[in-house]
């Protein structure tokens, strides 16, 4: 590992020194954006200079750094949900300045000032990238009275509506496990509680969702389709608080306020359903099924604490479970199937001087999944897990005003568990094998400049360097076609078995043809290095995680994008049109067959490519009464295999080749605000059987080519409506109706086939016959929202 780390640290320290001679003398003004209400940090505020083109916006973290001539200066600093800010100034010498903002709805009488310079999407040289404040995401209908992030994010154009019983997300062509989400830093290999029907962001907890589908910028790594990275609130440290909701499904509560005022706050927010406890009264104790049920939780928690306006620490954690037991006292069979996500992050934030801001992660995340069935006296365990323990840090350098530099390190180690299995059957009994335990370094660099050349050109470019290796202890088992083993090689702790790596250029380039219009294009590399392998066969998320080894290849992508943006009426119209072709390596499936079993599971393994490619149409109205989007995408996904199909080409999974969705939201007064979202999409490709024969008297299928068919389109229309009372006296608890409708039309949406048989093949009048499964008709829901 050592040696993997020296050129990475040395090319840091080069590119630091090259990056500080190139810096003028000029007067710079720093500080932080901040919500005057909460003192929580502002991601994203645009900070602008009256008269001039250039402009900076605030990090990750709230700071901002700008370098300007001695002189008098009109800034303008905004940000989407709050009111422009304005301040002349005399820069005379380095500043230390920090705007409080005051958001929408906390001024008693509505106060429009919008900034020209609210047009990042047409200005900044990111591509495909969209913030989404949590008044945006709330203001979507939700699903049984739970917001959800990323089910929102699912109505974008470029990624793809997964539809029911699915929280992850399908960027231009890409799976689920190719998309980087990070919570607080720490990333979260499963989103999905109750079966993927919700996620587990609990949006009460959440301050900033951001996702990056095109372009990623070289912060960024590990993943080849996209980011989605998301912000926890860091406690309000002014005054306590208390907001939760009351809902037929689940409940949830938040509290947040300061430790030492002004300097130090906490929030924790918990989050729970009940529908076991809803069903339980329900299911009589003579029930088969007496004993089953199904919950999830979830609990985030964080402390900051400011020990001077250079030097802040932040501590939070996320711990999350599903819980699912199901009993049929008639056959004698229990299962139990817990999984769940834990993460801890600890971050350091540090001003060394007004162009120069470091932060400093630790983190550690966990995730498992277990099985545990049950039949008269045959026992079966199934465990799968995945342990990260992780460090970086990263630089923000403001050099000049038109460099905004970014460069940072940062170390992995991974320990897997892709699948363990234990068993017992009478007094007959299996234990697992720890030879699938699988443990890695992984260690990134990367450098970037974010630069405005001129008034029409800015280019944000960089370069990322990666490294994994494959670490004992380990045991290597040599086969034969068979699958007979022939010999071993025994790796101790530490060994080296197999090293990867590679670079990573991104590049992005925006050119304005006028203030409102402009042309963007983008070329990315990007190297992952763990993937999540799906059984079709399965209903459950026994999908695992396995990293590359000295068998399984990391997977490689590029992507090349081109967009046409463009805003109207004072950036009120924002619209956009993007292309898109991307390649993806070293594509994992199961070979034809494969059902979950003892041993490593990399044996069953098949190996191909898969490449996509479309357009996305896009159409925002930000500002007025009436708000909303329009996401439209045409796209194709294609994936090739040599042991699977015949070697020919096949529709990937992901693959659809119409998505639409509509948005809309209307204020019609202070007490009432409703909202709309239809979707619409091609319906899943799938493989079917085409032909039943018997063998032997067994009834045998002969299916159609991999992907040939198609389910019938999705499409889906909710509605929402929230009734926010107007007390005649200011009260301290504020309480919001919200009143919801899924699939108000109840469409029939499919969820799977299958083939029900009747009648006996044997007397000639055997009947196979197609159905059906859908799941969710019209679901109402009412939800309390409270503040105190």
């Amino acid at each position: 590992m050592h040696h993997l780390l020296k050129p990475i640290i040395s090319l840091l320290i080069c590119f630091a020194t090259v990056v500080s001679a190139t810096a003028q003398e000029k007067f710079t003004i720093s500080g932080y954006v901040k919500d005057s209400t909460s003192n929580e940090t502002i991601i994203g505020a645009t900070i602008s200079v009256q008269g001039r083109t250039k402009g900076i916006s605030s990090n990750q973290y709230g700071f901002y750094s700008i370098t300007l001539d001695k002189g008098n200066y009109t800034l303008t600093v905004s940000h989407v949900g709050f009111v422009a800010k304005e301040i002349v100034l005399d820069l005379k010498s380095n500043t230390q300045l920090n705007f409080d903002l005051a958001p929408r709805i906390a001024i008693a009488q509505e106060v429009i000032i919008y900034s020209k310079k609210r047009d990042l999407n047409v200005k900044s040289a990111q591509m495909g990238k969209f913030e989404l404040s949590m008044n945006q995401i709330k203001a979507v209908p939700a699903f049984a009275g739970e917001v959800d992030p990323i089910k929102v994010l699912q109505l974008l154009p470029g990624v793809r509506n997964a539809g029911e019983g699915n929280s992850g997300l399908y960027v231009r062509g890409g799976g689920p496990d190719q998309n980087l989400m990070l919570l607080d830093d720490a990333v979260v290999y499963n989103p999905g509680h109750l079966f993927g029907f919700f996620s587990v962001f609990n949006s009460d907890a959440l301050k900033n969702v951001s996702l990056i589908k095109g372009g990623m910028p070289a912060n960024y790594g590990g993943r080849i389709s996209s980011v989605v990275d998301i912000a926890m609130k860091e406690g309000n440290n002014k005054k306590f608080q208390v907001e939760g909701g009351i809902g037929n499904v689940s409940s949830r509560v938040s509290i947040q306020g300061p430790v030492v005022k002004e300097k130090a706050s906490f929030i924790i927010s918990a989050r729970r359903t009940y529908l076991d406890v809803l069903v339980k009264p329900f299911i009589k104790k003579e029930s088969a099924f007496y004993g089953s049920g199904y919950y999830f939780y979830d609990l985030n928690t964080k402390f900051n604490y400011k020990f001077s306006e250079k030097d802040r620490l932040y501590a939070s954690g996320y711990f999350g479970r599903d819980v699912f037991t199901f009993n049929n006292k008639e056959r004698s069979f229990g299962a139990r199937i817990p999984w769940g996500n834990s993460t801890g992050t600890i971050r350091w934030n540090h001003v060394f001087n007004s162009k120069l801001f470091s932060n400093t992660s630790v983190v550690w995340n966990d995730y498992q999944f277990a099985f545990g069935g049950k039949q008269s006296n045959f026992e079966i365990n199934l465990n799968s897990a995945i342990r990260d323990v992780s460090a970086k840090i990263d630089f923000d350098y403001y050099p000049v005003n038109n460099h905004q530099l970014k460069y940072g390190i940062n170390y992995t180690y991974h320990k897997f568990n892709p699948q363990t299995a234990s068993g017992k059957s009478g007094d007959i009994s299996f234990e697992p094998q720890t030879v699938n335990n699988k443990f890695a370094h992984e260690m990134a660099a990367y450098v970037m400049d974010d630069w405005e050349v001129n008034d029409a050109l800015k280019i944000n470019y960089g370069i990322r360097y990666t490294a994994f290796q494959q670490v004992g202890p380990y045991k290597l088992f040599v086969k034969d076609a068979d699958g007979n083993k022939l010999d071993s090689t025994v790796y101790g702790r530490g060994d080296n078995i197999k090293t990867y790596g590679g670079l990573e250029p991104r590049v992005t380039m925006r050119y304005a043809l006028d203030d409102e219009t402009s042309l963007k294009a983008a070329v990315t590399r990007n190297l992952q290095f763990i993937h999540l392998v799906s059984n079709s066969g399965t209903t459950l998320p026994t999908d695992i995680w396995v990293p590359s080894t000295y068998r399984v290849k990391p997977q490689i992508g590029w992507q090349y994008a081109a967009g046409f943006f463009k805003n109207f009426k004072d950036n009120m119209w924002e619209t956009s049109v993007e292309v898109y072709y991307k390649t993806m390596q070293n594509q994992i499936e199961y070979k034809e067959g494969y059902t979950p079993g003892i041993g490593d599971p990399e044996e069953s393994f098949v190996f191909g490519k898969g490449w996509s490619y479309g357009a996305e149409f896009y159409v925002n109205k930000a500002r007025g009464n009436f708000t909303g989007w329009i996401g439209y995408t045409l796209s194709w996904t294609w994936r090739r295999f040599a042991d699977l199909n015949d070697g020919q080409k096949y529709p990937g999974r992901y693959d659809r080749r119409h998505d639409l969705s509509i948005v809309t939201n209307y204020q019609q007064n202070k007490k009432w605000r409703y909202s709309a979202v239809f979707v619409f999409g091609t319906g899943n490709a799938f493989t079917l059987p085409e032909r039943f024969f018997l063998v032997d008297g067994v009834l045998t299928q002969q299916y159609s080519r991999i992907n040939q068919y198609r389910l019938p389109a999705y499409h889906r229309l909710d509605l929402s409506a929230v009734y926010t009372p107007q007390p005649k006296k200011v009260k301290k608890l504020k309480t919001e109706w919200v009143f919801s409708a899924y699939n108000a039309y109840s469409r029939q949406n499919p969820y799977f086939i299958y083939y029900d048989q009747q009648g006996n093949p044997l007397q000639g009048n055997l009947q196979v016959e197609a159905r059906q499964v859908s799941l969710f008709p019209i679901i109402p829901s009412v939800t309390l929202n409270f503040k105190l």
